[in-house]
């Protein structure tokens, strides 16, 4: 279809578009590549791709260690080893890969670390599922050093799948810089940064509440809790309990006060953890307590059979509940900063596989949620259960277990992060790092000022075992860091001498953030004074989803700060995260997961459901969810996913404003684009086709031999070139790819090759080989640009081109006044093709039309006498005649009639009037266009009449909108004539 559309995007048609087609096979010459090779007769994806992928990937380091250019580094945030790379992961490819690939055409040496994240929790997880499901065996059956080697099978089966999927993405990675955190070099790294950060006392060990997995028994972090929104008595599944555990009831129970007859009354959505209640507080403000606030009030615990204060805190909510809340410090943080601002004891209750501790009687070594239920039972046994209603709440949940979240008191490895915090947020309020989007600075600055040390360590397998060892020595025991155990011992030997002593290694291991932290530096081979490190530290830029600003970047930049002395990169570009066309995120769930494979190859809708079944055979998904995922699937893609190609995700990914929050991702805008790249094609081979015949080999551009349309073209180019490069700079991908989409789409096809049909003959062969520059000069230039997003398509088609003339300045061609007069001539066309194809039977070539056109300009008619071919070859019409005089005009015999300004109307007489018995009214199909007019005219006049309009507008304004007045009462006036 042609899309008619002006510069400033206002005018747009559509019309079938036909080309010149054949085969063409490339001469050798000064201008063109020497390679023969035949084009298709159509844009076909996977051969272009397959014939191109070689080429694509061996274009790597050697231009990067050019050390006479400006380097250009940037590190890919390592995909985890759990699966296969999705959507999210394309577009942080799809950027990267555009911004790497403009720098290096910029005249920089860029320089891009591939690699890929163990992925501690979400690895150990998905390997024991699918263990669990395969083979009924958990890590424990197989022990920790088979249950390793399984973790390190799956790693090389989808560490080679990511790679796979990286390349087929295009991705310009220096791959023999790839790394894998934790491959022996960032083994090494990640020893030496513990060891220095332990011996500057920044990491220390201490006994705190931590957000746990009771299936996982280990301590989590808090992007691996999803907090869900319960509305209400919610049944749940949870791991280790054959039956859902009902959620969102408040529970009401009484604590009888000592001496006396009277009660308070707390209210909780965790009865079970009463077990560890150490006081009661309400705020002092609370009139309903206020004969207690003086004395020293004991309440009786009925459980422990002990006394526990009541405190008074202004912290406390008077609307919650009966404004008095009990006091779990031992599993709850709010209570846990409480118990230490008023030195209250702390009394745990649950164990780390979620089960009641000793010493709580016939509620010991229950499952914490069977005893939930009889803790109910004893409360009502013993007159003591005031009430259970319904309550909204948030349920802490882990991403990786779906277990719910217990905060428990662990012994835990900690960063000290008061001091690094500070300095993260003074780099970015001085400038030194910037932040884009910018309005992300506010939650840097609100993250980091309330920073609390990072709990760094993780009760797991998977992952670096953490470098820190347990010096015994009889009843004695202290801490200390090494890279090895015979360092440790040598450690310990120095300040132990003679005494005998044991070390012992800890069994946990590291939190997989403080290995991701260190890539800025590791992945160029830090710990050592590597040549890598020199050249590309710090790095230029970090591109990431703005969902890990804090978990990763923010800790890359203490970390960094901290190790090296050095902010590890100067500027940060933060994308949106992706989801569906309808905006929702992407869920397994939900059955709108899309792979980056699925769009590239296209699939069915067997295929999709056949996969998510895979998926929860291997455990990955529940029952529950699988029928979920296939009915979504069949919802959303019910005739599967058509092929669109790599380069029309990488186009579709970058055509959204990346720096969106949220990024809705539509597979039928990717179709679109790759049949906007099979335009490209057929443009090309039309190209090639009139080049052969007419041979510009020998020409150059020059304005004086070109014709009006040529030098509008190349304004157009030039213009496009100039957003593109600005666009780019600014990270505004989007406006780069709709600048390209609108020169090629709809300049370039649809109007200026269509126009060069009018003299692409023997008799104007001059004039035909000057096309045929202009159509290479503007193909080849533009597809030099185009490379960036679509690097197969322009490998393809760069070959059987001129090498494009990047000496081109757009300034030297832009041309504002000419542009303008084209936007005239292509509204005049518009409105011919609209009024064709809104006749009462719509006008086509056979019906013979001829184009009338009553211009009442000078200027215009003059315009129009210039192109008279152009608007017969643009609007399918069989010929045209202008005229001046409106009376010859209207004594025309029109078949439609309308008008396209206020200075020209147009009618088309066509051999439909002859042989109809009844000539449909002359103004027939005007009637919306007579309404928009008048809404104009209407908005415009309110405008000017409002009373403040005069000394608000400036003249310029006023002048403009006089005119515009004007305009439209002389266009409305005319269209009531032709109505009429």
């Amino acid at each position: 279809m042609l899309h008619f559309l002006s510069a400033d995007k206002t005018i747009k048609f559509t019309r079938k578009l036909k080309y010149i087609v054949g085969f063409h096979s490339v001469k050798t010459s000064s201008r063109c590549c020497s390679t023969k090779r035949v084009l298709d007769s159509a844009y076909q994806p996977a051969r272009v791709e397959a014939a191109n992928r070689r080429n694509i990937d061996a274009r790597t380091a050697p231009v990067a260690d050019d050390a006479r250019k400006k380097k250009f580094s940037l590190l890919l945030p390592p995909p985890n080893v759990t699966g296969e790379l999705h959507l999210g992961h394309a577009l942080t490819c799809a950027v990267q890969d555009v911004l790497v690939r403009w720098k290096e055409k910029e005249g920089f040496a860029p320089v891009w670390i591939p690699g890929t994240d163990h992925a501690g929790i979400a690895t150990q997880v998905v390997v024991e599922k699918k263990l669990q499901k395969e083979r009924g065996l958990g890590r424990h059956d197989l022990g920790r050093e088979e249950f390793l080697r399984e973790i390190w099978k799956w790693k090389a089966e989808k560490a080679r799948r990511i790679e796979e999927d990286l390349k087929r993405m295009g991705c310009w990675m220096d791959w023999n810089r790839e790394y894998f955190t934790m491959d022996e070099r960032q083994k090494e790294a990640v020893k030496e940064a513990f060891v220095r950060l332990f011996e500057k006392g920044m990491i220390y060990r201490d006994k705190s509440l931590v957000n746990w997995s009771c299936s996982l028994e280990s301590a989590i972090s808090d992007i691996e809790v999803e907090n869900v929104e319960i509305n209400g008595p919610t049944p749940v599944d949870v791991p280790g309990y054959s039956r859902k555990i009902t959620f969102g009831e408040m529970v009401d129970f009484a604590y009888k006060v000592q001496g006396s007859f009277e009660e308070i009354v707390v209210s909780t959505t965790r009865p079970e953890t009463m077990l560890g209640d150490v006081a009661v507080a309400v705020n002092p403000n609370d009139g309903r307590y206020e004969h207690l606030r003086n004395k020293r009030t004991m309440l009786w615990h009925p459980v422990r059979k002990d006394e526990i204060p009541l405190i008074f805190d202004e912290s406390v909510d008077l609307e919650f509940g009966t404004g008095a809340v009990k006091i779990t410090p031992a599993h709850d943080r709010y209570d846990y900063d409480m118990a230490k601002k008023h030195r209250l004891q702390l009394v745990e209750v649950i164990d780390s596989k979620g089960a009641i501790l000793e010493d709580f009687g016939t509620f010991s070594k229950l499952p914490r949620y069977e005893a939930r239920g009889k803790i109910m039972d004893y409360l009502t046994r013993n007159n003591l259960l005031r009430g259970i209603k319904p309550h909204s709440m948030i349920l802490p949940v882990c991403s990786r277990s779906k277990d719910v979240v217990e905060f428990l008191l662990r012994p835990q490895w900690f960063v000290r992060c008061e001091e690094m915090a500070r300095r993260a947020v003074e780099a970015v309020q001085c400038g030194q790092l910037k932040i884009v989007p910018n309005h992300f600075e506010k939650d840097w600055f609100r993250w980091l000022e309330n920073c609390h040390d990072w709990c760094i360590s993780r009760q797991l397998w998977w992952g670096h075992r953490i470098p820190a060892y347990e010096v015994k020595s009889g009843s004695a025991s202290s801490w200390i860091a090494a890279k090895s155990l015979e360092e440790a011992q040598q450690k310990a030997q120095s300040f132990l001498k003679t005494v005998d002593f044991e070390v012992v290694q800890d069994s946990d291991v590291l939190d997989t953030w403080f290995s991701s932290s260190l890539l800025p530096f590791s992945a160029l081979g830090w710990s050592q004074d590597s040549a890598d490190l020199k050249r590309y530290y710090p790095l230029d830029l970090m591109e990431t989803g703005h969902d890990i600003l804090f978990f990763w970047v923010a800790r890359m930049v203490m970390l960094g700060q901290e190790i090296t002395g050095q902010l590890p990169f100067g500027k940060i570009l933060l994308h949106g995260i992706i989801c569906d066309e309808n905006g929702r995120k992407m869920s397994k769930s939900l059955g709108n997961v899309i792979k980056p494979e699925q769009v590239i190859k296209g699939t069915s809708l067997e295929k999709l459901n056949q996969e998510v079944e895979v998926a929860h055979k291997q455990g990955v998904l529940l029952a529950s969810e699988l029928k979920k995922s296939v009915a979504g699937q069949k919802k959303m893609f019910p005739n599967g996913i058509p092929e669109c190609g790599t380069d029309a995700l990488r186009f579709t990914l970058c055509s959204s404003n990346v720096k969106n929050h949220f990024i809705n991702f539509n597979v039928q805008e990717c179709y679109t684009n790759k049949l906007f790249f099979n335009k490209i094609w057929q443009a090309t081979r039309y190209t090639l086709g009139s080049a052969e015949k007419y041979n510009p080999e020998d020409l150059q551009l020059t304005k004086e031999s070109l014709t009006e349309m040529d030098r509008w073209i190349l304004s157009r180019l030039g213009n496009t070139i100039a957003t593109f490069e600005s666009a780019l700079e600014a990270y505004n991908f989007h406006l780069a790819t709709a600048a390209l989409k609108t020169f090629f789409y709809n300049n370039f096809c649809d109007v200026y090759l269509e126009s060069t049909k009018v003299l692409m003959n023997d008799q104007h062969k001059s004039a035909a080989a000057n096309h045929c520059l202009v159509l290479q000069h503007c193909l080849s230039l533009g597809l030099h640009h185009m490379d960036v997003f679509t690097p197969y398509l322009v490998a393809e088609l760069r070959p059987h081109l001129p090498p494009p003339d990047l000496t081109f300045q757009p300034n030297d061609w832009i041309n504002p006044a000419l542009e303008s007069d084209m936007d005239q001539l292509l509204q005049i066309c518009q409105s011919v093709r609209q009024a064709k194809s809104e006749s009462p039977t719509p006008i086509a070539r056979k019906h013979d039309p001829v184009l009338h056109i009553l211009t009442k300009s000078d200027t215009l008619d003059a315009l129009l006498q210039r192109h008279v071919d152009n608007i017969r070859q643009l609007t399918l019409n069989s010929g045209v005649v202008l005229h001046r005089n409106e009376a010859q005009f209207n004594a025309q015999s029109f078949t439609t009639k309308s008008t396209a300004s206020h200075v020209c109307s147009f009618g088309i007489v066509t051999n439909l009037v002859s042989s109809t018995a009844k000539s449909p009214p002359a103004g027939s199909g005007n009637s919306k266009k007579m309404v928009k007019l008048e809404t104009e005219l209407e908005r415009l006049l309110g405008t000017v009449n409002n009373e403040g309009y005069k000394k608000s507008a400036s003249e310029a304004v006023q002048k403009k909108h006089a005119e515009r007045i004007k305009q439209l009462r002389i266009q409305i006036e005319d269209m009531r004539r032709i109505v009429i």
